[in-house]
């Protein structure tokens, strides 16, 4: 469906299901890949000054109210951005306006369950499985209509952003992916891993119970903050920081569409029939043919395979970038300069 921005009040009443669990490892033989370097020093990050977007938009788009901040000219290249779990839309808070001033057209929106998007119907299923991530984002470039776009992620967005490069590649202009090829499949979720690897994963066990989800609920903050300091041990970032992402949990949605996501990955939870076709042709790891630029930092804290594992999953011009200084789990906010770069260079791969 196409649709228009609107400044319409959003309906902060519906409320969702149950869900979440685990990331699945790759799947299938990978290869090796030469590393780029560049050097990026931890900084104190702060609201000094004011986020340089301004207020935001909405859209209807597929199941959802859009919430989305928008930089530079209508004219301009487009480029969407995809936040993670725990963040939101500032985790590109530099990144977006750096893009903008280059003439690019950003889009920067919150995902299902975050901010001010919400459910159109209080009977949609509150899901968070990775395909219906996907078609959220698919649906906000058909409301825009965009008809392809350079897709920059990190976390849960750089996921999102590979498998609409890897299903929908004629969308897809080039893909800026933080940690490489994050496709998963309920099969993969069910192999269980060595001690070290399951500790890194204990909010996913968490997650799988009843005790799980309330505690979520009641401390989703501390959660949060726990996981960014775990997931950049070095990245100095300040209160005011961190709350001005912290609000975004507040949406009615966000425990249901973080438990669904955790849950649905280690097979503890279902998806919804519409996206069995969609999950049965990610569950073949498929290959990414688009131009991309992988980035890695050299103090992710969070799970995340070595680039080694997944660069014979990107079969187009492909490179990846490591980046040194204490760059942890939250790149675009923590190096935004470099990010902002590799979404520059990637078409020109």
């Amino acid at each position: 469906m196409t649709a228009t921005p609107t400044d319409r009040p959003l309906d902060a009443t519906r409320r969702g299901l149950l869900g979440g669990a685990a990331l699945a490892l790759l799947a299938g033989p990978l290869g090796a890949v030469a590393p780029a370097f560049a050097a990026a020093a931890p900084r104190a990050v702060s609201l000094a000054a004011p986020v340089a977007w301004g207020p935001l938009k909405h859209i209807d788009a597929g199941v959802l109210r859009v919430s989305y901040a928008e930089l530079g000219p209508r004219d301009g290249t487009p480029v969407l951005l995809l936040h993670g779990w725990p963040y939101d839309v500032h985790t590109y808070a530099e990144v977006a306006p750096i893009l903008a001033r280059q003439g690019y057209r950003v889009i920067v929106p919150y995902l299902r369950g975050y901010g001010a998007t919400t459910f159109l119907s209080a009977d949609t299923p509150r899901n968070g499985q990775q395909a219906a991530l996907a078609a959220d984002a698919i649906a906000l470039l058909d409301a825009l209509r965009i008809e392809s776009a350079i897709f920059g992620g990190c976390d849960w967005g750089a996921r999102t952003a590979g498998i609409m490069a890897a299903l929908w590649p004629q969308r897809c202009k080039g893909l800026v992916s933080v940690s490489g090829y994050l496709i998963g499949n309920q099969h993969a979720g069910q192999a269980p891993l060595p001690p070290k690897a399951e500790l890194q994963w204990w909010y996913q066990f968490y997650f799988a119970t009843d005790r799980g989800e309330r505690g979520y609920a009641q401390n989703r903050g501390e959660f949060a903050r726990l996981i960014w300091e775990l997931a950049s041990p070095q990245w100095r970032f300040d209160d005011a920081t961190f709350a001005r992402s912290a609000a975004a949990f507040d949406n009615p949605d966000h425990v249901a569409i973080v438990v669904h996501n955790y849950r649905w990955r280690l097979g503890l939870a279902q998806g919804e029939a519409r996206f069995d076709a969609l999950e049965a042709r990610l569950a073949q790891a498929p290959a990414i043919a688009v131009p991309t630029i992988t980035l890695e930092g050299d103090a992710n804290g969070a799970p995340h395979p070595p680039a080694a594992a997944y660069a014979r999953k990107f079969t187009g011009k492909y490179e990846h970038r490591e980046l040194k200084g204490g760059i942890g789990h939250n790149l675009p906010q923590e190096a935004p300069q470099a990010f902002a770069q590799a979404v520059m260079d990637v078409v020109a791969l």
